[in-house]
């Protein structure tokens, strides 16, 4: 059953025509991924399916009865209301019902009346089966998962920060236990251990959720199915994140040869019209004109694809001094405490040349106040920083700030490197600042702007070290890939804070987790650090059977089988998936019979059960045999 139908949605603010013809259809327990850059009508189409936002033409339809909750806007509560205060709200109906029947018990005491029995036990049926006894329990797990603590709890919810008071709302929603979920942007102010709870939790949740996201891994995770808003119209994609890059990339190049073919054969009909039409009035030939006229009908009846469109990439590149000497940068017993909370606590590490560091820790953990003391920016209680003396580095800080915001980005420009203004312009317009937008005010800019303004400037200087506090915060998915194209161009030291696990897998080649001040140093990627800080927190009792049991499967496996029944796992994938596209096109022939639709959609579920297990047969016959 369809949760979610739009149809021929339009939406215009003034001009401006954001929404043009928007339809599609998202099925009950669907996780779907809305994207589309900044500005492009994202928020705008969840405003839509919510009902707080007109539009001028089309139709949305929600079925009755079915629970909808948005997280976009935080709602205001009272003054007084505590963190918990704010959270229970998410039981609402749960406590409505808790009180009639406090109300019907107080009747009970008084006379056995069948008719408030009768209802008294209707109400606890209910309150049972919607999860009233677990009230607590999903608070606990819920304030666990997102690390609201106890002190937190009984913070008044406005004094909190913004990061916070979104983390809190987000927890609110997930209690109301909603039947379809719009989420906009869920993980901005989580850290990582939050990002992870809230993927478990989702990839749990029997509801519909619609998410919009810059976190490309967290949509890699959860959502099965993209939505991509361009220039004012609907692209599909059935898939997750990764899978929506390699076809978006297919369909690109498909377009383009089309596009491109299309074109060469226009150009070579237009010129033998035009000879045509020479030779007609050298001859005054009307039968050649009429040919040639022929040849222009052709021209129009050609012209059906339209050119791709292509973001311009940036093509800076930074500046790099070398460096001479093995070690980098020398941090021995470095301790920082504020306001009696000791934050950093005896830290020793060496950093060398050419290794690309991510630093990682939960919200608050002390990350920031160790990259402020190793650019000098502040100083330690204790401890020493050593850095060598062949050493460049420039450091962009999450809170970008300018020495004269109201100067214009040319003039700041300007006025930092001594340019003249059509210098100036050029190395701006190659990091994808054009036009009238350089004489926009700095103080103007909006954050994802600054920090790609002060990034600019820092490429003009000659360094061998860069340091980054959460360089993705505030930009889109596509800001966040012509950042990492530069970054990937920088061939010296890399130390960064980052939230944003995407980049982390990207970048990281050493991992520094930041916890209850101290550092655990490990010398791999992301991923194999995930890996195996989950194995070191198994028992040693679990870790040994495990392992045991891997040695015996290798024991017991015969390779050239395993091979065997690899291939023939392959084969049926290969032919299921092929049955899944052809399912798709009958969906979108059938699109406006909705019988048909569901026995297709049926079937569709049936197949995509069927590739699960498939796949995980396929995953645990590798591993035992690689």
């Amino acid at each position: 059953m369809a949760d979610i139908v739009c149809q021929d949605i339009h939406k215009y603010y003034g001009a401006n025509h954001i929404l043009k013809g928007i339809s599609f259809e998202i099925y009950e327990g669907e996780r779907v991924g809305l994207l589309g850059k900044n500005g492009a009508g994202k928020t705008t189409l969840f405003k839509v399916l919510n009902g707080s936002e007109p539009f001028e033409e089309g139709q949305v339809f929600i079925p009755k009865g079915r629970h909808m909750e948005v997280l976009d806007q935080i709602p205001e509560f009272p003054n007084d209301y505590t963190v918990k205060d704010v959270l229970n709200t998410g039981f609402e109906r749960l406590l409505s019902i808790q009180d009639q029947m406090k109300e019907l018990e107080a009747k009970k005491s008084l006379h056995q009346d069948p008719v408030i029995l009768k209802q008294y036990g209707e109400l606890a049926t209910l309150f049972e089966a919607e999860g009233g006894y677990m009230m607590e329990t999903d608070l606990a797990r819920v304030c666990e998962g997102l690390s609201i603590d106890l002190r937190m709890l009984n913070e008044p919810f406005n004094k909190l920060s913004g990061g916070e008071q979104t983390r809190v709302n987000l927890g609110r929603v997930i209690l109301k236990k909603p039947d379809i979920l719009l989420l906009d942007e869920p993980t901005n102010h989580l850290d990582v251990k939050a990002c992870e709870w809230l993927e478990e939790y989702l990839n749990s949740f029997k509801g519909t959720v619609v998410v919009i996201s810059h976190d490309r891994y967290f949509l890699d995770k959860v959502v099965t199915r993209i939505i991509e808003i361009e220039q004012g119209r609907a692209v599909f994609y059935n898939g997750n994140y990764s899978y929506y890059v390699r076809e978006r990339e297919e369909r690109h190049q498909k377009q383009l040869a089309m596009y491109e073919q299309e074109q060469k054969k226009i150009q070579q009909l237009e010129e033998a019209a035009r000879r045509l039409h020479d030779w007609a009035n050298r001859a005054d030939n009307k039968s050649m004109h009429k040919r040639a006229f022929s040849m222009g009908k052709r021209i129009e009846w050609l012209k059906k694809t339209e050119k791709p469109f292509v973001e311009k990439s940036l093509n800076a590149k930074f500046k790099e001094k070398e460096f001479s000497g093995k070690d980098f940068i020398t941090i021995r017993n470095v301790n920082k405490t504020f306001d009696a909370h000791q934050v950093l606590k005896d830290i020793s590490l060496l950093v060398r040349k050419g290794e690309r560091i991510g630093l990682l820790g939960p919200n608050g953990c002390g990350k920031t106040t160790l990259l402020n003391i190793i650019t000098g920016n502040l100083k330690p209680d204790t401890g020493q920083i050593t850095i060598g003396n062949s050493v460049k580095f420039a450091f962009l800080p999450q809170i970008v700030k300018f020495e004269r915001p109201e100067l214009t980005m040319l003039d700041t420009v300007r006025y930092e490197m001594e340019w003249s203004e059509d210098t100036a312009r050029n190395r701006l317009a190659a990091f994808q600042f054009t036009g009238e937008e350089v004489f926009k005010p700095v103080s103007s800019l909006s954050g994802g702007e600054k920090s790609r303004l002060k990034l600019f400037l820092l490429m003009q200087r000659e360094i061998n070290l860069l340091i980054l506090d959460e360089p993705t915060n505030h930009l889109d998915i596509a800001s966040r890939e012509w950042i990492e194209r530069t970054l990937e161009s920088f061939g010296g030291t890399l130390l960064f804070v980052s939230h944003d696990r995407y980049f982390i897998s990207k970048f990281a080649t050493r991992i520094w987790d930041l916890n209850d001040g101290m550092i655990t140093d490990y010398n791999g990627t992301y991923e194999q650090y995930r890996l195996w800080k989950h194995e070191n927190s198994l028992q040693p009792s679990v870790k040994n059977e495990q392992k045991k049991a891997r040695r015996d499967d290798r024991k017991k496996i015969n390779p050239k089988e395993t091979e065997r029944k690899l291939k023939v796992l392959e084969r049926e994938i290969m032919a299921c998936e092929l049955e899944l596209e052809e399912i798709d096109k009958q969906m979108e022939d059938e699109a406006s019979n909705y019988v048909k639709l569901q026995e297709l959609m049926e079937e569709k579920e049936k197949l995509k059960s069927r590739i699960d297990s498939l796949y995980e047969n396929w995953a645990e016959l590798s591993e035992i045999l690689y």
